[in-house]
């Protein structure tokens, strides 16, 4: 699988949600190089799981849409 790309300006705010998250619940400051670190270290260890999931929970909506197809049907008289 290839790796998880953000833009730039998504980066940043995971970067700064990171932050403020450390500030607040562990009252300790990270810098952007820190935070940084910490949001790859999720990417490679939590993104493949969150993105199978999303392709489990997409492969589920597209069958039970697939499915309503069948009702659309004509019977023959």
């Amino acid at each position: 699988m290839k790796p998880i790309e953000l833009s730039k300006e998504t980066k940043q705010d995971l970067i700064d949600s990171i932050k403020d998250f450390f500030a607040r619940e562990r009252d300790e400051e990270l810098s952007d190089f820190q935070a940084a670190a910490v949001l790859a270290f999720i990417l490679q260890t939590a993104g493949p799981h969150i993105y199978n999931q999303a392709v489990a929970d997409a492969h589920a909506l597209m069958s039970d849409r697939l499915d309503d197809l069948y009702g659309l049907e004509k019977r023959p008289r």
